[in-house]
């Protein structure tokens, strides 16, 4: 059965249309190739027409996007190992340049981006210390660098918005941390002597405030009992005195009762005295 010829012309006339037409998506870029020569770059978002069969059309993502890459390793102005683990963040800038160096493929454009970026980056790093890489203004290391990696980048037709490092480390296998760990425990101890010292001090300054209110309390405390047995020899003196005045007989008879007792306590004492010495008054028998 054959076709009418008018319905040939008809899909024909429809695949030369849907040949010719192209679209754009918010957010991407196209360039247009006659016979693999661009001829039309930066071509925006919406429906566009080309020749068919002679021109074709490339249509790349002009978002932002994320350029993530494994940790480098560099080496500081004093000769020491740093781990930088870093992302870029960029887009495609000149789709012409983008496609004149990559032939369109992205990530051969990632394969030579990297390289330029840890360029940059070592070249920063080169010039600092191990203490000013690490905790140094992170966001001085990227903005000094981001304009000569734009120039490298350039030429790739891409342009980097922002650069950030995530994470600074030593290497596992350096000497680096050996040193650090050693510099740590040098620091701690020189706190712990420092926090002792202060310790020790403030003890023995406790000690000597203790020592001196103690003297202070027992001074005290000795006049006041000298002031209590003063007073108390006072009054016994003045009760014995109104006793004595009361009945003299019988307060002297008191006190040689006492005055015995403290001469024969002992149990052992010899004592030799005259007959009609008045010691002995109150022991001889009237008998």
């Amino acid at each position: 059965m054959r076709f009418p010829v008018w319905i040939a012309g008809a899909v024909a006339a429809l695949l030369l249309l849907l040949g010719s037409v192209y679209t754009v998506k918010e957010g991407e870029g196209a360039i247009v190739l006659n016979l693999g020569r661009v001829v039309r770059t930066d071509v925006g978002p919406g429906l566009h027409f080309k020749w068919p069969l002679i021109e074709s059309a490339r249509v790349f993502d002009r978002r932002l996007n994320v350029l993530d890459s494994d940790p480098e390793r560099y080496l500081t102005s004093e000769r020491k190992d740093v781990s930088v683990d870093f992302f870029a963040i960029g887009r495609i800038e000149d789709l012409r340049a983008f496609y004149r160096a990559t032939n369109g493929n992205e990530e051969l454009a990632v394969q030579r981006l990297a390289p330029i970026i840890r360029d940059s980056l070592r070249n920063e790093i080169n010039a600092r210390t191990l203490s000013q890489v690490v905790s140094g203004d992170r966001a001085q290391i990227v903005d000094r660098q981001l304009a000569s990696i734009n120039r490298g980048a350039a030429t790739l037709g891409v342009r980097i918005v922002d650069l950030r490092i995530k994470q600074i480390d030593l290497p596992t296998d350096s000497e680096v941390i050996g040193n650090v760990y050693s510099r740590m425990r040098a620091q701690r101890q020189q706190v712990a002597s420092r926090l002792r010292a202060e310790g020790e001090e403030q003890a023995r300054q406790i000690r000597a405030n203790a020592d001196r209110d103690s003297q202070v309390i027992l001074a005290e405390a000795e006049r006041d009992a000298q002031k209590l047995r003063g007073e108390g020899d006072a009054e016994a003196a003045r009760i014995y005195g109104a006793a004595a005045g009361r009945d003299p007989s019988f307060f002297a008879f008191q006190r040689s009762l006492d005055a015995y007792r403290e001469a024969f306590k002992s149990g052992d004492t010899v004592i030799a005295l005259d007959k009609d010495d008045p010691f002995l008054q109150y022991m001889k028998s009237d008998r």
